[in-house]
């Protein structure tokens, strides 16, 4: 395997940023201390909604990041949205969660996977849906309406309408009624 040192790291910047940076950003938004922001300008925040202290929200030059009215985003998540993240109203999303929207290809066992291309898959969250504590959603995945995701569960398909899904990986244990 053959190191490309014609790949240069380079920076995504600092984080920082200021309100009139978002694409939008609703009325009434709290953004505590120590929140960066990556790509503001592919952002959209509605109203209410809070985020809580060290989270990253990491918005990408080509996808988007929506963020629904009412929403509540616990401490230190973490979200990247280069195939787009839509989250919905009134969504519960508990500290530590991360949601990721792309992944490398693995098509060539002779150059390394951080080599390969980057395939992007778009997260939708439901209105009034609840992820728990430490919670993981991969590419791809549609989150339904109300429903509930486990502490510590890792989302790699999709959960319909008023689920409740726990797990590594998760499963869907009941629907709520």
């Amino acid at each position: 395997m053959e190191i490309d040192n014609s790949r240069s790291p380079r920076s995504h910047g600092d984080g920082h940023f200021d309100n009139g940076d978002f694409k939008l950003l609703g009325k009434n938004v709290v953004i505590e201390k120590g929140v960066l922001v990556f790509h503001p300008e592919s952002i959209t925040i509605g109203d209410n909604v809070y985020v809580g202290h060290q989270t990253i929200l990491k918005a990408y030059f080509k996808g988007k990041m929506e963020i629904g009215e009412g929403s509540w985003i616990g401490q230190q998540c973490f979200f990247h949205s280069a195939g787009d993240i839509v989250i919905g109203k009134a969504v519960g999303i508990g500290p530590g969660v991360k949601i990721i929207t792309s992944h490398h290809e693995d098509v060539n066992i002779t150059e390394p996977v951080l080599y390969q291309d980057l395939k992007f898959k778009a997260v939708i969250i439901g209105d009034g849906a609840d992820l728990g504590v430490g919670s993981i959603i991969l590419p791809g995945v549609k989150i339904g309406k109300g429903a509930i995701i486990g502490a510590g569960a890792v989302v790699n398909a999709d959960v319909p309408d008023f689920a409740v899904a726990v797990g590594v990986p998760a499963k869907i244990i009941r629907i709520r009624s």
